[in-house]
């Protein structure tokens, strides 16, 4: 039984922050009993981004916690491969294997054979990125993060020249707030937290971009439900009115941006009524919001990650935030945008990840290809050697990947070694040779930052864990020791002296008392009125697709990415997205459930019940014209692969889109296949990704 060491005390409050992916980054306030056990879960009421509210997933937190499934103790594989067999094994035997694994794989291979694999599981910068120090020491395949960021960020850097914008808490200064690309009701509450204090005390409207009619859109005044991927030609559209209307800034224009001239003559084409066809809206609905965001000054757009996951992506987030360039809005106290706040902390993890031993001829393999790598495609292994050892913290690939049908041949291969370093023995985890149970982010000390605010946060170590699990930073550190680097910089330090290497001198003492400090940019910064962070000061509306800066850019030996030729010269709508066709004449977005966050929180029990099961979404004229009913069995297919669930009839989807909530576990759909059959490892043009909404498939009764 999962029992947490007593710590016989009194009743009191411990101060973390939320160790998951999500912008949000919320400031937490924890019970904890006299028997050392969490209770609740409450957001920081002190904290003026969290403002006291979390997601309930996350204040339910001692459901994860104290699960009876949670791994308690290291196993090694009995059996084949996905048998569910295991024996117990010692901390120490299981790490000398695991060492002996990875000599093994570089005698034979070298040292590229060996691939150690992570991702977002905890966002803590110890935790996560020590992993990092191991691979520059031992000279390990490079690890390409592509699942999530990349669309986005680049978009962004496209545009802005620097990952910040404008302060989230000014939403609640705002006279329309614009929650584009996001179900941010679903799954980044604290924005709806400040842009509702804007409906409230100024009377602001709420306008809500999406594919679908998500639980954000039942709480706007607007709502626009569009086809996938045609966020830029709704963008495009916006900005045409503003032109034609005089909406358009244009003493802001002429001071801030590169081109504004040439802008105006290539939207002169793109109309509303373009714009419409595209996009499925009509044309008084791209007019009318033309028209609020033109005439309302403090408007504010919030962009999400949801709508770049399309093999448009960037080109869509670099159209959205040109919109309220446009418009002037940054100029205004509740205008302008924020998609992230990335490079804003002026924090750096060189020692965490070792990056001063970093050697760039070594390979580096795309996160998102890890099917086709692990199938030996020698494009995607940079024409190099075969992995054929792994070690696995902080991700799930068996469920979050896309090409899962690649995915699973390749994890199934007998002559790879596969460690994972886990909390609950996932659909990855049942594919390892060794098993390690891991702490979680109440059981270690770590530290974090919000990238969808501004604060970073202290997250120490306030419970005790079970005695026979351990952290993320104990595995690396006794791997460099029985693989002969532990005496590179960076290893043998603890968590704390770690966390004290990425921040200001004195603020880890000041975290400690405090809890968090705020990296809230000055005004003039955060709207961008001192310039731009291009080298001209501006804004480009005319991007350098293939040569722009960004901490997305990959690697020289990578290069450019997708079919970044195709890519437009100004904000433009970019067909290289998966259109429906007459095969294929349903396009399906894979988007968040409100329960889950990527593939946590699928193992708890109340998680589980309120999502019900995995199910499509069916708008009904769809429906009909198959023949199908709510709570039958349809399948869904396309060139990747096939799989059986559940219908569910709503006129929430739109005509000839799909919507598949979650991420369930593959083992929870009726043939033990999930979502991500569906899903392509293509890269998105310029810098990568993967287009994880973006997707043609056909669909029939069962």
């Amino acid at each position: 039984m999962n029992i947490a060491t007593p710590d016989l005390t009194r009743p009191r409050k411990g101060f973390s922050a939320c160790p998951h992916d999500c912008p949000s980054t919320c400031a937490l306030e924890i019970d904890i009993g006299a028997d050392g056990r969490i209770g609740r879960v409450h957001g920081a009421k002190a904290n003026d981004y969290t403002d006291g509210v979390i997601c309930a997933k996350v204040a339910r937190y001692a459901e994860r916690l104290y699960h009876p499934d949670r791994l308690l103790k290291p196993m090694k594989r009995k059996g084949a491969k996905g048998a569910g067999r295991w024996t117990d094994i010692s901390w120490d035997d299981a790490l000398n294997e695991i060492a002996e694994a990875f000599v093994k794989a570089e005698a034979a291979h070298g040292s590229e054979a060996v691939w150690p694999y992570f991702y977002a599981g905890t966002m803590g910068l110890v935790q996560r990125d020590s992993i990092e120090r191991l691979r520059h020491a031992k000279r390990y395949s490079g690890f390409f993060g592509t699942i999530c960021v990349n669309p986005a960020w680049t978009g962004v850097m496209m545009g802005l020249g620097r990952l910040s914008g404008v302060d989230p808490r000014e939403m609640a200064k705002s006279d329309c707030v614009v929650i584009w690309g996001t179900n941010a009701v679903s799954t980044q509450v604290n924005v709806m937290t400040h842009a509702i204090k804007a409906r409230k005390e100024r009377g602001a409207k709420i306008v809500a971009i999406d594919v679908y009619d998500t639980p954000t859109m039942k709480q706007a005044d607007v709502k626009l439900i569009l086809k996938p991927g045609t966020d830029a030609a709704l963008a495009c559209a916006a900005m045409h009115v503003a032109f034609r209307d005089g909406y358009a800034d244009r003493a802001y224009l002429t001071k801030y941006t590169d081109d504004p001239a040439g802008l105006e003559a290539h939207l002169a084409t793109r109309t509303p009524q373009w714009a419409a066809e595209i996009t499925g809206l009509t044309v008084e609905q791209i007019e009318e919001f033309a028209r609020l965001v033109g005439t309302t000054k403090r408007s504010f757009f919030r962009l999400g990650y949801g709508f770049t996951r399309s093999r448009n992506g960037t080109v869509s987030m670099h159209a959205a935030l040109s919109l309220p360039t446009v418009l002037g809005s940054w100029q205004h106290e509740g205008g302008g945008a924020l998609h992230t706040n990335a490079d804003i902390f002026g924090m750096t993890t060189a020692l965490i990840t070792g990056i001063s031993y970093a050697d760039s001829s070594v390979r580096v393999l795309d996160q998102s290809q890890i099917g086709r790598v692990l199938t030996g495609d020698a494009e995607a292994l940079c024409n190099g050697p075969p992995v054929t050892a792994m070690l696995i913290q902080n991700t799930n690939p068996m469920n979050i990947a896309p090409e899962q049908r690649l995915v699973r041949r390749g994890f199934a291969r007998e002559d790879l070694f596969v460690a994972i370093h886990e909390q609950f023995l996932t659909e990855t985890a049942e594919m390892a040779d060794i098993v390690l149970p891991a702490t979680m982010f109440v059981e270690h000390d770590d530290i974090y930052r919000g990238g969808g605010q501004s604060h970073i946060l202290l997250g120490p170590k306030i419970v005790e864990p079970p005695k026979t699990v351990r952290t993320n930073l104990f595995v690396i550190e006794e791997l460099a020791k029985r693989l002969g680097v532990a005496d590179k910089a960076g290893f043998g330090m603890c968590e704390r002296e770690l966390i004290a290497t990425v921040l200001r001198p004195g603020e880890l003492e000041q975290l400690d008392g405090e809890k968090w400090i705020d990296r809230k940019l000055p005004f003039e910064e955060a709207h961008f009125l001192n310039g731009f962070g291009h080298a001209d000061g501006k804004f480009h509306f005319r991007p350098d697709w293939t040569g722009q800066k960004a901490s997305t850019r990959p690697p020289e030996n990578v290069g450019v990415l997708g079919p970044a030729s195709q890519l437009p010269e100004f904000p433009d709508y970019c067909p290289v997205i998966e259109e429906a066709d007459e095969t294929h004449p349903f396009r399906l977005a894979t988007s968040p459930a409100r329960n889950f966050l990527n593939s946590s929180f699928a193992e708890t029990k109340t998680s589980r019940e309120k999502e019900g099961r995995p199910e499509v979404m069916i708008n009904p004229a769809d429906a009909a014209r198959l023949g199908i009913a709510s709570g039958e069995i349809v399948r869904m297919g396309n060139s990747r692969g096939d799989l059986r669930l559940h219908a569910r009839v709503t006129a929430e989807a739109r005509t000839g889109v799909l919507i598949a909530e979650g991420l369930w576990p593959n083992k929870a759909h009726l043939d033990g296949e999930g979502i991500n059959v569906l899903t392509g490892a293509d890269c998105v043009a310029p810098y990568g990704g993967a287009g994880l909404h973006d997707n043609k498939v056909w669909l029939a009764k069962a």
